[in-house]
């Protein structure tokens, strides 16, 4: 079901022009508009889910499987040195479009893109109690 005022469902129902890469019953993949790297491409589900907390298990690996077959499209045509996945939910997590949505960003060697963060190692008591506190058999 589409969402009102919601860029990405007006792309899904062809309310709205987007360059479409591929369509299939679940998902829709098309070029950014604001692309940071030529091929850079939005794959999102075709129901409306605001963010990952929101989307079904099904639409979540149909857009993965979309994602992969994108993936393979964009190493065939433009060759990049690697590829990066970028997925972002709410604004603490730099989402800007809430509908659900995947980059699939192709990279060149020495490209303009910067990690956004920097990892440092964390210590091993802390990984244990965070692993501790993540325990699934608490959650359904």
């Amino acid at each position: 079901m589409a969402q009102d005022d919601c860029v990405f469902c007006d792309i899904v129902s062809g309310a709205l022009a987007a360059e479409i890469v591929f369509e299939d019953d679940r998902t829709v993949a098309f070029l950014d508009n604001t692309a940071v790297m030529e091929g850079h491409t939005l794959v999102v589900p075709k129901q409306h889910a605001d963010d990952l907390w929101a989307v079904s298990e099904s639409d979540a690996a149909a857009v993965m499987r979309t994602a992969h077959r994108m993936a393979r499209l964009i190493k065939d045509v433009f060759r990049p040195d690697g590829l990066t996945l970028f997925q972002a939910n709410r604004d603490a997590g730099w989402q800007d479009v809430f509908h659900l949505h995947l980059h699939v960003v192709p990279r060149l060697d020495g490209d303009h893109l910067a990690r956004p963060w920097s990892a440092t190692k964390a210590a091993p008591e802390r990984l244990a109690a965070t692993r501790a506190a993540m325990d699934l058999r608490r959650y359904p």
